[in-house]
């Protein structure tokens, strides 16, 4: 029997999907194990090789831990709300379920090609309304919510009217809005419902307020900050600006600290850990208060440095910051009109980032220094944020860099601060252009320094100490079509939320995905019809893409319930997840988002776990091995000539590479073709080169491309252009040598590989090996196509072990003890290497044993077996059909793991090196159990030694068991 792949994997697809083989069991008395991919959005352009990676680590740990004896929950699902669905429709009226349908369809089949143990019948869909439903009843909890400081968590708003309705707000420690007034009980009861709602949303987690957001007037929808690059939307290029506007958010920041602590808690890749400290940017220091010239208005800044406050020599405003137009004198207004204008195309993600351009405006309006008195002029720059801090800085470039970039950059003054927080000797020495603080640290530490300048300045009442975070509330609206219905309405202006009988909100039907002709989100055009009891207006915004994908390891638990979002019982059985695998591109994106969610269902008691995973791997990224072919550019000088006629020649890499470096053979018989082809082509003029022309490469399909070479006749095949093209070659040759570099993997540089390919010419057991075999799992690398035959032959040789002239050929033999080591070895290294999630140094195990068992020519039933154990987590098919044709019943997928027996492993012999004074001479095999005194007299007995020796007598034996014999003669 041959191995044909193609038979025996589509067989095995079917079995597991007909038995349900991977489903996991909701009770069971075996420690659950429950393994994660982040799930895809379905592009229309299906899966390339790269998109696999993840899922074939994943899916390896999965059947692993079923071999172990874990009940294993590995599940899949669409993240199928978004933007390119939803510009699909717009173009072409198409609407987006139905692209959506199509789509998943499409990746569904190519998993199931690849053979993913996957759950399917808990697969879930964000767009789903069944599944929204629950995305709008969390949305409604975090509504009806508030963070209470002092117990430190989230709690219902009930408390919080409750004390409201006893006490007022005065004893009330809430992270809330910055301008909540003070009232008391008598207050709160005599305010009408519009302004108690008012107030409300100042507490609330989920609240409607105004927000600088990034807006896309084309795309007519809010951008997160990952969807904007360069001023510009990563989908189609449109113009963004930052603008205010009313928007529902998300209290993260009440979760700021706790987000903190809890990475300390979990195995997540340090790198990625250390990226969410910096986005959520923890600074201690104290908040400070600069009087306006001329004005009773205050500019309030945050500082980490207050002892330094000396050094100020400017104050920088945030463009965006609400004091600007009403601070900014006549004489400056057209210059600061003009640069708010310029900043509002850059995002504050561009902003933080480069700090190479300076940029900034005078608005004309000075403050006083609040120790000294001193005119200080008022600026605004893009390098400060309006959501960070108060959105205004102290500048001190003496101390800062991005301070001192700015100061150089406008000529401003830079002093030089030597302080040790004492505030109230200040001096100024006008001969080296320094301030001085005369009381230079005194051997504080600078902790105690800054504790020192915190004290004076709330002791003068001129600010607080103050702890504050980088990170900011999250945009939660979103001006699309395509996502979750934000489950509100409004009854004479004021926001409710619905019951829970009212949900789902199920999205509209709309005649087209824009917004509306006055700028409404495109829900509002379904207003006249849509809405809540026929009379009052939904909300019109949506979800954004990361709502959905914030719980969706919960709903895996137990997707099919219709009452609860997880039952309580599923929900403390499969606790969080114990490994989840995806990119680190998502670090402070879905990773944040989904964290701070979790702690908040636990902290409405919901669920029991605070963190989503226990472990997270961050995959690497396959590239793309691109292939090029070589066109020539013509220039010329002097006649005129049609330039519609002028050829495209194509020469090879070999041509291309000795013309750039200067052949003069290879560069002369290029001008000479290029002047033959001219001339058959001009006949009616004369249009020569006498120079070496420019060389170009032009991207080809790597799918034609074999061995970096393209026959001729298939790249006219290809593409049109190429059919009337010219091939400078030698006589009889049909190929062309081609270029190659490893680049992203896009259909841009047509380097694109599908899984649907690779498995229909290898295999998806060879797919699964060569994806695992290319390099370690965190790491990116390159695919090359022409390197998956070693591990195709691979699976050819396993075959052969079991198969011998077509027939099945076993032993019940007793295996001899070097097959036995072959085995335990391997049995050894692969638990090892799985454990430690090394899976492809597995593949190039599995390899040396495969050899060494060919090697014993080896056919016994009791080392061929456990091997295809070993394989099954890899090659899931191969080893499923070896299985069967061994006479098994059940699938291989829940067979014991084999263990180690290390017993097989002890060397029954050691082959010393013997050397005389230091050098080695020759080597003596003898059993490994032989003491010190047993060697030497074993050694000595030996001819050669005595050759050695020379009839001397050693001065001295060295002897280390295992290691070497050396003589000092």
């Amino acid at each position: 029997m041959d191995y044909n792949f193609t038979e025996i994997e589509k067989r095995w697809q079917d079995f597991w999907a007909k038995n349900k083989t991977f489903k996991a069991e909701d009770t069971s008395d075996k420690p659950k194990y429950y393994v994660l991919d982040m799930f895809p959005y379905p592009s229309g352009a299906g899966l390339h090789v790269g998109h696999p990676l993840g899922y074939i680590a994943s899916d390896i740990m999965a059947r692993y831990k079923r071999h172990k004896g874990f009940n294993v929950l590995h599940p899949m699902g669409y993240d199928s709300f978004g933007l390119p669905a939803e510009q699909y429709a717009i173009q072409t009226g198409q609407h987006p379920k139905i692209t959506t349908e199509q789509n998943i369809a499409r990746y569904h089949e190519q998993m199931d090609k690849i053979g993913f143990s996957f759950d399917w019948d808990r697969e879930v869909r964000t767009s789903d309304p069944e599944y929204y439903k629950w995305t709008q009843w969390i949305f409604i909890q975090l509504f009806n919510s508030w963070y209470n400081k002092n117990t430190d968590k989230a709690e219902k708003l009930e408390s919080l009217i409750s004390e409201f309705e006893k006490n007022g707000n005065a004893a009330v420690n809430a992270v809330c809005d910055e301008d909540v007034k003070s009232f008391t009980s008598t207050e709160w009861k005599a305010f009408n419902e519009k302004e108690q709602s008012d107030l409300l949303m100042q507490y609330r987690i989920a609240y409607l307020g105004e927000a600088y957001v990034n807006w896309c007037a084309a795309l007519g929808t809010v951008l997160a900050n990952d969807e904007v690059k360069d001023g510009v939307s990563e989908r189609g290029g449109h113009p963004v600006e930052r603008k205010l506007m009313k928007q529902w958010n998300m209290r993260i920041t009440a979760y700021a600290q706790r987000l903190l602590d809890g990475l300390e808690k979990i195995d997540w890749p340090e790198s990625l850990k250390e990226s969410q400290r910096y986005w959520i940017g923890k600074s201690e220091g104290t908040s400070l208060k600069f009087k306006v010239q001329s004005s009773k208005v205050e500019i309030e800044v945050f500082t980490t440095r207050p002892d330094t406050i000396f050094g100020v020599s400017f104050v920088t405003l945030a463009p965006e910051h609400e004091l600007v137009a009403k601070l900014t004198t006549t004489e400056q207004k057209s210059e600061i009109e003009e640069y708010v204008a310029k900043t509002k195309m850059r995002s504050e993600r561009e902003r933080q980032a480069d700090v190479t351009k300076v940029s900034g405006a005078f608005t004309g309006a000075y403050v006083e220094h609040p120790f000294s008195g001193k005119q200080i002029p008022i600026w605004i720059g893009d390098y400060v944020l309006a959501g960070y801090g108060t959105g205004a800085v102290m500048a001190v470039p003496g101390h800062d860099s991005r301070d001192y970039a700015f100061a150089k950059h406008f000529n401003l003054p830079i002093l030089e601060v030597v302080s040790g927080g004492d505030l109230s000797k200040e001096s100024y020495d006008a001969k080296e252009g320094k301030l001085v603080n005369s009381d230079f640290l005194n051997g504080l530490e600078v902790k105690k320094a800054l504790k020192k300048a915190i004290a004076e300045i709330e002791n003068k009442k001129l600010g607080k100490g103050k702890t504050n975070y980088r990170l900011r509330d999250a945009v939660f609206g979103r001006q699309r079509y395509w996502g979750e219905p934000i489950p509100i309405y409004y009854k004479d202006g004021i926001p409710h939320a619905l019951a829970d009988n009212e949900l789902p909100l199920i999205l509209p039907e709309v005649d087209k995905y824009l917004p509306t002709e006055d700028g409404e989100p495109p829900l509002a055009r379904a207003a006249t019809s849509w809405k809540k009891d026929g009379k009052y207006d939904y909300e019109n915004t949506t979800m954004p893409g990361w709502a959905g994908s914030s719980w969706y390891f919960l709903r895996y638990m137990d997707s099919k319930n219709s009452k609860q979002f997880v039952s309580g019982q599923l929900a403390d059985y499969w606790q969080n997840v114990d490994l989840y695998i995806g990119g680190s591109e998502h670090a402070t994106g879905h990773l944040l988002y989904v964290r701070f969610w979790t702690k908040f269902l636990n902290d409405l008691g919901l669920i029991g776990v605070d963190e989503p995973a226990k472990k997270l791997i961050n995959q690497g990224m396959i590239q793309g091995r691109s292939n090029f072919v070589y066109r020539v550019l013509w220039a010329f000088s002097g006649k005129p000539f049609d330039t519609m006629k002028l050829p495209q020649i194509i020469i090879s890499k070999d041509c291309r590479d000795k013309v750039i470096h200067g052949d003069p053979d290879e560069t002369s018989k290029l001008i000479n073709y290029c002047n033959e082809t001219l001339n058959q082509i001009f006949t009616d003029q004369e249009v020569q080169i006498s120079s070496c022309p420019e060389i170009t490469e032009i991207h080809i399909d790597v799918n034609i491309v074999e061995n970096d070479e393209i026959e001729i006749d298939t790249l006219k095949e290809w593409r049109s252009d190429f059919k009337e093209s010219y091939f400078l070659t030698e006589e009889g040759i049909t190929k062309l040598k081609c270029g190659s570099l490893v680049e992203k993997m896009s259909k841009r540089w047509y380097n694109v590989v599908t899984p649907d390919s690779i498995c229909e010419k290898f295999g998806s057991d060879t797919l699964r090996l060569y994806e695992m075999f290319l390099g370690p799992l965190e790491q990116s690398k390159p695919w090359n196509t022409n390197g998956i035959t070693g591990v195709s032959g691979f699976l050819k040789k396993l075959w052969k072990l079991f198969y011998q002239n077509n027939t099945l050929t076993i032993s019940e033999a007793e295996p001899s003890k070097a097959e036995l080591k072959t085995l335990h070895k391997t049995i050894k290294k692969i638990t090892e290497d799985i454990e430690r999630f090394s899976f492809n140094t597995s593949v190039s195990n599995f390899m040396i044993c495969v050899n060494e068992l060919t090697e014993q020519k080896c056919n016994k039933r009791a080392i061929l077996e456990p091997l295809l154990v070993l394989v099954s987590p890899y090659a899931p098919h191969i080893a499923e059909e070896l299985w069967s044709q061994l006479g098994h019943k059940e699938s291989i997928a829940f067979a014991k793991f084999p263990e180690c027996n290390e017993t097989f492993l002890v060397e029954d012999s050691f082959t010393y090196p013997v050397s005389f004074n230091g050098k080695m001479r020759f080597s003596i095999e003898l059993p490994a159990t032989l003491t010190i005194p047993e060697i030497e007299k074993e050694v000595m007995s030996r001819e050669e030694v005595q050759k050695y020796l020379e009839g001397k007598t050693p001065k001295k034996i060295i002897i280390v068991p295992k290691k070497i014999v050396n003589f000092v003669v």
